[in-house]
């Protein structure tokens, strides 16, 4: 499939101190080809090996007994992660976060870090677009429209699929996604083309015998070089 390929991501964590005590415990990612989602996703629970704090639970619905059963430990599912998103550009809400999350994984499980150059980050560009504005994820989901029915706690998978469609409407939405730049001009002239078709019953003429009449006196009287010459047809 051709196209740009970026990938969408998130991570839910045990805190907040990424390179200390706090353990990812959640990651999932999202495939988009040119700002549109292709079905395509990476996700993985992530046993932290410590426990899960109780507020953490409240926000995420993750505990650490479920952690425990239904997790994998980093370096088992770091391989898949690392395949799914390739050498694509990672979008993430509040970047740094989230890198320094999963680079100190990485590093944990001796791999190399992922540079900042390749993440983008939609809360940058939410402050940017619109200044002094609420620019957390939910905030911009209801500013664009973007139902939040799916999500009635913080998930990785469901936060990264919200994203995407934010990342979209940052990018200009759905007529970007379709070649069609708001600020090209050209390209929206091009799109743009009025199509003329024949009335399958002609309408009656609003002219009558007599105002035809007249108008052939008039163009008479105007000499035989007149232009109208070539154009008019008596009836």
């Amino acid at each position: 499939m051709g196209g740009k390929r970026e990938i969408c991501f998130d991570t839910e964590t045990t805190g907040f101190d990424a390179r200390g005590e706090d353990r990812i415990t959640e990651i999932g990612c999202v495939e988009i080809i040119d700002f549109l989602p292709t079905g395509k996703h990476f996700h993985a629970y992530i046993n932290p090996r410590r426990s899960v704090p109780e507020k953490v639970t409240e926000i995420t619905g993750l505990t650490q007994e479920f952690l425990v059963a239904n997790g994998v430990y980093f370096e088992d599912a770091v391989k898949g992660f690392l395949d799914f998103i390739g050498d694509s550009p990672l979008i993430a809400h509040n970047a740094d976060f989230d890198r320094g999350f999963v680079n100190a994984e990485l590093s944990r499980a001796d791999y190399s870090e992922i540079p900042r150059s390749r993440f983008i980050d939609t809360l940058q560009m939410a402050r940017e677009q619109f200044p002094g504005s609420p620019a957390s994820l939910d905030a911009l989901c209801k500013r664009f429209g973007v139902s939040l029915a799916s999500r009635d706690k913080h998930g990785a998978i469901v936060d990264s699929e919200l994203l995407a469609e934010v990342y979209l409407q940052l990018n200009g939405g759905r007529a970007r996604s379709l070649g069609l730049d708001a600020n090209d001009k050209d390209a929206v002239e091009s799109t743009l083309v009025l199509v003329s078709r024949p009335r399958s019953v002609a309408l009656e003429s609003l002219t009558t015998e007599s105002e035809k009449e007249l108008h052939r006196e008039f163009i008479a009287s105007l000499g035989e070089d007149t232009i109208w010459n070539k154009y008019w047809r008596r009836a």
